[in-house]
C-alpha cells in the first residue's frame, strides 16, 4: 500500500507540473502569435487535450507497472490484462466516466480514486483556462 501511495503522490505532482507548463506555455506564446484570435482557441483545446492524454498515459503506465511487475492489485480479468486495458481504465477513471466494466482490486483502488480526483481537478483547470482565453481572445477579436 505504501508503494501505491508514493506512486499516487508522484503522479499528482507530475501531472500538475505537466498541466501547469502546458497552460503557462500557452499563456506566454499565444498572445504574441500571429494566429487569428478565434483560431487560438483551437490551439488551446488541442494543447490541453494533449496534456490530458499524456497525463492519462502516465497513469496507465503506473497501473500497468504496479499490476504486472509489482503485483500490487488487479485490473479486471487477469487473463485479459494488458497495457490497452490499463489505458482504457485510466481514461475512464481520469474523466470519471466510470463504465464499471474494468474494476481495480487490491491496493490499485487507491490509485483509481486519486486519478479520478486528479482528473476532475485538471479538467476543471483546463475548462477555466479555456473560458478565460475565450474571453480574452474574443474580446481582442472584436476590437
Amino acid at each position: 500500500m505504501l508503494t501505491v501511495a508514493l506512486v499516487c503522490l508522484a503522479l499528482l505532482v507530475l501531472t500538475t507540473i505537466i498541466h501547469y507548463e502546458a497552460l503557462r506555455g500557452l499563456a506566454v506564446w499565444l498572445p504574441d502569435s500571429r494566429i487569428r484570435p478565434r483560431a487560438r482557441l483551437i490551439v488551446v483545446i488541442l494543447v490541453t487535450f494533449a496534456a490530458h492524454l499524456l497525463e492519462i498515459g502516465l497513469y496507465a503506465l503506473a497501473i500497468y507497472g504496479l499490476v504486472r511487475f509489482d503485483g500490487l492489485g488487479t485490473l479486471g480479468d487477469a487473463g485479459r490484462f494488458s497495457l490497452d486495458v490499463s489505458l482504457y481504465f485510466s481514461a475512464e477513471t481520469y474523466t470519471s466516466l466510470g463504465y464499471g466494466d474494468v474494476v481495480p482490486g487490491g491496493a490499485l483502488r487507491l490509485l483509481a480514486g486519486v486519478e479520478a480526483l486528479n482528473g476532475l481537478l485538471l479538467i476543471g483547470w483546463s475548462a477555466s483556462y479555456t473560458y478565460i482565453a475565450m474571453e480574452r481572445f474574443w474580446s481582442n477579436d472584436s476590437k
